[in-house]
């Protein structure tokens, strides 16, 4: 018998599309093909490799998108990449300097893109390498970075969310940045903590359910800009091989994606999270379309943690 033809990063791209197609369908979110194939072909260069997700999220305001995100080729520049092709606007806005700031000043493992279907080009994650996670205080020296940082650390110290970092999203089109720090707080955090926490940067008072998340937390991560100087939110992230046995109620359209993904493969992880606001919380599920061997490192999965899951 002969051995079946290799995977063609055409049919890596078709494939991936595919499946969007099928997931903005159940969750009713117009888009426009060429759009999305756009992104696609832009940075699908080692699409039949890469780890691929997807993400919903809830509240009104998120109801009409569909994330996608997914790992791209080291060897380009992907905030280069989408200006050269119209997908980002030249801005003289530091968030335009601050991948080339980060490439120039701490060791890069790898790089990923995220965009809506609808929205477009949105975030580029930059992966650290596991064993050289940088130092939360010399990211806040970067000139590019949010003040808001530098002038957090006493926050972050006596919260104890994390003296390095391992994971950083730079959204262009709001103009945020997420720190997801690389030794999450062993146990989770306490509802004391999540409470004193968001009371301190004027964020809503936690829900119960936000307050059993925390407990159970891998990961926690904040949002900066560049016009507060506070933080603008703190996210708490568990992973799962089923939300529905979480101790929360789950949005009726998260619930409807879980189930259409579990349909697709049993065997899935997902990762639910929890982000607060000044005018409350709101939730945000990430299906792993691909998972291999790599997305615990990407994600600073500490040992064990998909062992015994949520």
């Amino acid at each position: 018998m002969s051995e079946a033809a290799p995977i063609t990063r055409q049919d890596a791209v078709q494939a991936l599309y595919s499946a969007i197609e099928e997931a903005a369908g159940l969750l009713e979110v117009p888009y426009a093909r060429d759009d999305v194939l756009r992104v696609l072909d832009l940075y699908g260069g080692d699409l039949t490799q890469a780890q691929v997700a997807f993400r919903v999220a809830t509240g009104a305001r998120r109801a009409g998108e569909l994330d996608c995100r997914f790992t791209v080729p080291q060897d380009i520049d992907p905030y280069r990449l989408a200006l050269e092709n119209g997908l980002l606007e030249k801005t003289d806005h530091p968030v335009a300097q601050l991948l080339a700031d980060l490439r120039d000043n701490c060791p890069v493992d790898g790089y990923g893109i995220d965009f809506g279907v609808v929205g477009g080009f949105k975030k580029i994650w930059v992966v650290l390498p596991r064993t050289a996670l940088q130092d939360v205080k010399k990211l806040a020296g970067l000139p590019s970075m949010p003040p808001s940082l530098g002038a957090s650390l006493d926050f972050i110290a006596r919260h104890g969310l994390g003296d390095t970092v391992g994971l950083l999203g730079i959204d262009y089109r709001n103009r945020t940045v997420n720190i997801y720090f690389g030794e999450p707080p062993a146990g989770g955090i306490a509802p004391e903590s999540v409470r004193a926490m968001l009371r301190e940067v004027d964020q809503a008072e936690p829900s119960e359910q936000m307050l059993r998340l925390g407990r159970r937390a891998f990961g926690v991560y904040v949002t900066l800009d560049w016009d507060s100087p506070v933080i603008e939110r703190i996210s708490f992230a568990v992973v799962t091989t089923d939300p529905a046995s979480l101790p929360v109620e789950l949005d009726e359209r998260i619930g409807l994606f879980v189930r259409h993904v579990q349909d697709a493969d049993p065997n899935t992880k997902f990762v639910y999270a929890v982000a607060s606001q000044p005018d409350g919380e709101y939730y945000k599920l990430q299906a792993y379309y691909r998972w291999d061997s790599g997305v615990p490192e990407i994600m600073q999965l500490h040992e064990g943690a998909l062992a015994d899951p949520v």
